[in-house]
């Protein structure tokens, strides 16, 4: 018997994460706005005010001669101050991707601040923020109950098929671009968020975390746990709040999502090895 479902968490995590531990990784790129996307729709607002004052408005110059930099040829544009910069972000990630659910991300403010804050909290192993929440399915989570247990109907995971498409989309080569351009307004917000070390190993991190989510065979039980379900499997009930969400996408869904980040990993210059197999 198929029941209809708010598509609440299928759990809460309660507990907070330790503190986040330093990377050492080569130049990374930006285009987590599908991150955050791949990563689920889950709340968390971003409310700090900036700490460190802007500076003057900046060309971004291309990579030394380390020929496994990322980013190596930016656009030739002037930086806005963060708080200025919708415009120019809109106009770039338009110029990668006309896809509808990156336009949908496109519509809302802040787009530099949300997409850090996002891939800090996927590294953090704390839920994504509500800054994508004009993207999140409108379908119903649906579970199938048969002899008293009950499983995902496989019917949910079409609710993410869009968003897994717009990511298997991208083109490595113009997001390492993209984060080339924009990456001195990432590290401002990244530094105004409270980290100390640099925003590439935050988001290397993040790609490692989605890389990690194990593959599922259908069906997977989950069982009720308050207004929602959790994972009947202990094991991924433990994953981090990301990780989760890229489960609830479907064994196809989860497969693009992870293909094309590994894609880009590689394209932006994090090596082989350190990613997971």
């Amino acid at each position: 018997m198929a029941q209809n479902l708010s598509d609440y968490e299928l759990r809460q995590s309660p507990d907070q994460p330790p503190p986040l531990q330093s990377f050492t990784s080569k130049r990374l790129w930006i285009v987590a706005a599908l991150l955050l996307v791949a990563a689920g729709l889950a709340y968390y607002l971003f409310n700090r005010s900036p700490t460190v004052p802007d500076t003057e408005t900046t060309t971004p110059k291309p990579a030394a001669a380390d020929s496994t930099a990322a980013g190596r040829n930016p656009s030739a544009v002037t930086l806005p101050p963060i708080e200025q910069s919708d415009g120019l972000v809109r106009k770039l990630v338009s110029e990668l991707s006309k896809n509808p659910t990156v336009a949908a991300w496109l519509a809302t403010d802040d787009l530099i601040r949300n997409f850090t804050v996002v891939v800090s909290n996927i590294t953090a192993e704390e839920s994504p923020g509500v800054h994508v929440s004009q993207m999140r399915p409108k379908a119903r989570f649906q579970i199938i109950e048969r002899n008293g247990q009950m499983t995902i109907d496989p019917r949910s995971y079409q609710r993410y098929t869009p968003i897994a498409s717009a990511v298997g989309a991208l083109d490595p080569e113009g997001c390492a671009r993209l984060y080339a351009t924009l990456k001195p307004l990432m590290e401002k917000a990244h530094r105004d968020l409270g980290y100390n070390n640099s925003f590439d190993a935050t988001f290397e991190s993040a790609i490692v975390k989605l890389l990690s989510t194990p593959t599922l065979k259908d069906p997977v039980r989950v069982v009720p746990h308050g207004i929602g379900y959790a994972f009947e499997d202990s094991r991924l009930e433990a994953l981090s709040p990301a990780q989760k969400h890229l489960l609830r996408f479907g064994p196809a869904n989860a497969q693009v999502v992870q293909q094309a980040l590994r894609n880009i990993a590689v394209a932006v210059g994090i090596p082989r090895e350190r990613l997971p197999k």
